[in-house]
Parts: structure tokens; C-alpha cells; sequence
């Protein structure tokens, strides 16, 4: 199992929270592909920690289904099932949408341009075909809508349906298209018109579109 060495360290974090924030993002970008074996020993060692926030790491992990635990055999990263995106996207976009819905009536102006100047860069990044930085200024649009509402519950589970679309874009089954550009635009103007119902039906819109966009290029 290789594990790299040259990754960089959060700080002021667990050691458990550590090793599942490192181990996720190698199992998201393919560093650690499906069905490879995980060694908790050689995990610690890359990361240097001990062997018990490596365990703890990976049964979180195995409870977002990153990573499967056959008790007393080992354990593996899971496989990538491109269909799986017809599950994840529909509560990510109901979420998505309740955000938006409480961030309406609360967000100010220097948010809105903060958003929108983040679009543009979104726009920029898809335009030269520098679809990683689209995907974290993408990611940045939303997560700032997400902090808006102030609900630990939508954040929490946003973060763990958003490592699995992380996964999937990696595995190239979701592709950014320049129409969320628009679709982020309309978001931003019906925050300015405090309208949360037009904010949270455009979002919601802006997620599930991957899903047609899936099927429609599988025919």
C-alpha cells in the first residue's frame, strides 16, 4: 500500500480527526483506489500518530462508506459505483436548497459580492479547463451558503454527501458545466431580492442537474 509522504499537515486538530481528513482525501482522489487494503500500521507510520486514532479514523470512515471492515480479515476502500449518484445528489440538493432558504432573509450585500466574485472565478477556472480550481471555488460558493444557516446538522451531513461527490467528480461522473455559472448568478439575485424560495429552488436545481447530465451521456 503507498502511502505518500509529501502532504501537508492541518494543525490544531485530533490525532483521529487528522488521520480521517488525510485518509478520505486519498481515498476521494484516487491516491488509494477501490478494494485496496488498508494497513493500520503503515497508515500510522505516514502519518505519525498510533495505531488507535488510525482504527477510530477508519470506522468513521466505514460509516460513511469510504472505506469496508470485515472483522478479523482487514480493511478496504470501497468501490466506486458511478450510479450512486442518483443517491447522493437528491438529499444534497434538498439540503442545498434549505441553506439557501435560510440564508435569504440574513445575508448582506458584502456576502453576496464575496459570492459572486467567487462565481467569477468559478468561471474563469471553467473557461481555461482548470476544472480542480472550478471544483474548490465551486465548493467555496456553496460551503459559504451552507455556514449561513447556522444548522450543525446540514453542515455536518453536507460535508460527508460532498466527499462523495468530491469522489465521484475524481472518478469523472460528475463533470462541471458552464451552466451553474448562470445558475449561481440567479441564486445571488434572488438573495438580493430576499427571495428564499426562488434561492432554494435554484440550488436545489443547480445539484440535481448532474443526474440528467449523468444518464443523458451514458445513452
Amino acid at each position: 500500500m503507498p502511502i505518500p509522504s509529501n502532504y501537508s499537515s492541518p494543525t490544531r486538530i485530533s490525532a483521529k480527526e487528522r488521520a480521517f481528513s488525510q485518509i478520505q482525501e486519498w481515498i476521494i482522489d484516487g491516491t488509494l483506489q477501490p478494494k485496496e487494503k488498508l494497513n493500520d500500521a503503515d497508515l500510522a507510520k505516514a502519518l505519525g500518530v498510533s495505531r488507535t486514532p488510525i482504527r477510530e479514523a477508519l470506522q468513521l470512515l466505514n460509516v460513511q462508506g469510504f472505506v469496508e471492515m470485515f472483522p478479523g480479515v482487514g480493511t478496504q476502500v470501497t468501490s466506486v459505483n458511478p450510479e450512486d449518484i442518483s443517491k447522493i445528489l437528491p438529499p444534497l440538493g434538498v439540503l442545498q436548497a434549505l441553506a439557501a432558504e435560510m440564508a435569504a432573509p440574513v445575508i448582506s450585500q458584502q456576502t453576496i459580492d464575496i459570492l459572486r466574485d467567487i462565481n467569477h472565478k468559478f468561471s474563469q477556472a471553467l473557461n481555461v479547463g482548470d476544472t480542480f480550481s472550478a471544483l474548490k471555488q465551486d465548493e467555496q460558493f456553496h460551503n459559504i451558503i451552507i455556514e449561513l444557516a447556522q444548522n450543525p446538522y446540514i453542515s455536518n451531513t453536507v460535508s460527508m454527501l460532498q466527499a462523495h461527490v468530491m469522489r465521484l467528480y475524481y472518478n469523472k461522473t460528475i463533470i462541471l458545466k458552464t451552466r451553474s455559472i448562470a445558475e449561481h448568478e440567479e441564486i445571488l439575485k434572488a438573495f438580493e431580492q430576499r427571495d428564499k424560495n426562488k434561492a432554494g429552488e435554484i440550488a436545489r436545481t443547480n445539484w440535481l442537474r448532474a443526474i440528467d447530465e449523468f444518464y443523458s451521456e451514458d445513452k
